[in-house]
């Protein structure tokens, strides 16, 4: 039997949880090819190592740009490898395949996702939008007739959802997240200090010492880059408070999207809001400060989800238990 799994499938990681085992599969949704072959030389874990760090002839690339796919092929590889890393399908069958994807895709890249994950072997495709998964995996009983709040933010997307009766009432979905934020860090860097930093290391930067809320973290660290006037390696000091600056405009942007949905939903679902808070997911709800800057602006609890990381993962495991229980009552 083959067994069904579920597909987070971001643009900064992909996350596979498979049925009966839980999450299995947690990898940067990096593919690295040689560009001379067209081969695929790594993917994931072994590929992110690579970014910004090749010869010529291999570039690692992000076949994920923004939450749709911006490169078929290499999608369907990195889909293949990781489906076939598993161990999933069996002898003659193969699995479901539950795939999240944001709010606001278009039907044609609706369809690029499905035909990815039928190539690499998938039997049924089944789509599910992101936060509505994300607020299943969080915890959040969506299927009752109250109203649900969740903020997903994402590596390439923040999708924003105000849930109730198991479906969306009202959504924005923005591709503003956290490689946005990397690439503010290093255009602040290059303005403000004249030294040019790779993708990863502003991505380190605001793991350890960022925060979005003003004053709540008075940290600093060294960074290593190259001098935009002498080409030399230099390194820099740089505090938590450059960090929130440089991320300020970005991180304003995701609450206006925030106002906007609490103001189009309804007064009755508002009120539930009001009394259960608004729960954050993915990558973003682990920055520093965010619930405070969400909170103050939103007048609206908010908190992180337990494990927001994996919440679109358990959510599609959750879904796939529910879709077999109905399956077998007809």
């Amino acid at each position: 039997m083959a067994r069904d799994i579920g597909i987070d499938l971001g643009t900064a990681n992909v996350l596979i949880h498979v049925k009966g085992k839980g999450i299995v599969l947690n990898e940067p949704s990096v593919v690295a090819i040689d560009t001379t072959t067209k081969r695929v030389l790594a993917v994931g874990e072994e590929a992110y190592l690579m970014v910004g760090r090749t010869p010529g002839n291999i570039r690692a690339i992000r076949p994920l740009q923004g939450g749709v796919i911006a490169d078929f092929d290499i999608t369907e590889a990195m889909l293949t490898h990781f489906i076939n890393k598993l161990n999933v399908k069996g002898f003659l069958s193969k699995p479901n395949i539950l795939i999240c994807c944001p709010t606001n895709i278009t039907t044609i890249e609706q369809k690029a996702i499905i035909e990815a994950a039928e190539k690499s072997g998938g039997k049924n495709i089944y789509l599910e939008e992101e936060p509505k998964v994300a607020a299943i995996g969080a915890g959040m009983d969506i299927f009752q007739p109250s109203g649900n709040m969740v903020i997903d933010i994402g590596g390439g997307t923040s999708d924003i959802a105000v849930l109730s009766m198991g479906g969306i009432v009202t959504s924005r979905s923005l591709k503003v997240a956290g490689d946005q934020l990397d690439n503010e860090i290093t255009q602040y860097v290059k303005k403000t200090h004249k030294l040019l930093i790779g993708e990863r290391t502003a991505e380190t930067i605001k793991k350890e010492i960022g925060t979005v809320f003003p004053g709540k973290r008075d940290d600093s660290m060294e960074v290593r880059g190259r001098d935009m006037v002498t080409g030399l390696p230099r390194t820099i000091t740089i505090t938590s408070d450059e960090v929130q600056k440089a991320t300020a405009e970005s991180m304003m942007m995701i609450v206006q999207q925030a106002k906007d949905v609490l103001e189009q939903t309804p007064p009755e679902l508002s009120a539930d809001i009001i009394d259960r808070g608004i729960i954050l997911t993915g990558g973003g709800a682990l920055l520093d400060g965010i619930d405070q800057l969400f909170s103050e602006q939103l007048k609206v609890p908010v908190f992180a989800a337990e494990q927001p990381l994996d919440s679109v993962a358990l959510g599609t495991g959750i879904l796939l238990e529910n879709m077999t229980k109905k399956k077998r009552k007809f």
